[in-house]
């Protein structure tokens, strides 16, 4: 047994315990209790292995769970950016970068170079896994919002033009799902709770 990766291992899965405590501003189905990180990352992993028959291309669905298990770690020291922030970018930062070292640092050399390279792919968004993946990630506070009457996008004024460009990142992981996505989209606006 090797006792120092073991040792690294726990002190890792301690510190991603944080990962419970980082709010989204996306509540809960049917509910006005704000998401947390972990329970985010819970919910694609189980949409992916759901919905992986709907992705437009063949891919390693366990590939696509750690993607989308790990992507929000670096909130641990980066904070959780609202996808619809005016100030602050949604997309990969500096801050995350150094996250995503420190963190997945203090696992044992082989298994953070993993991780960082899982992150990094996830990010990139080139990939058939990554693009399944990042479609999880934007079809779930969708879904979120619909159950909710307008959640986020009423609370913070978000616009149905702003709502499409953000969300139609879902087709280059599944045109399936964006079909479904998009009708979501246009019902919210007939049903006035997305305004155009």
């Amino acid at each position: 047994m090797k006792t120092q990766d073991l040792l690294d291992q726990i002190a890792f899965i301690k510190e991603i315990d944080k990962v419970k405590y980082i709010q989204r501003k996306t509540k809960l189905f049917n509910s006005d209790r704000c998401e947390n990180d972990a329970e985010h990352s819970w919910h694609l992993a189980l949409m992916a292995i759901v919905l992986a028959e709907h992705s437009n291309e063949p891919i390693d669905i366990l590939k696509v769970v750690k993607m989308v298990l790990i992507h929000d770690i670096v909130e641990i020291d980066a904070g959780d950016v609202f996808i619809y922030d005016t100030v602050k970018s949604h997309d990969n930062t500096d801050e995350e970068r150094l996250a995503a070292n420190r963190i997945f640092g203090l696992l044992p050399e082989k298994q953070a170079e993993e991780f960082i390279s899982i992150w990094e792919e996830f990010e990139a968004g080139e990939t058939n896994e990554a693009k399944f993946a990042k479609s999880m990630d934007r079809l779930e506070p969708l879904l979120q919002n619909t159950s909710n009457n307008g959640g986020t996008w009423k609370e913070f004024g978000v616009k149905y033009d702003k709502v499409y460009e953000k969300k139609s990142v879902i087709k280059n992981g599944s045109q399936s799902i964006w079909d479904y996505a998009e009708g979501l989209i246009k019902e919210s606006v007939e049903k006035g709770i997305l305004e155009k």
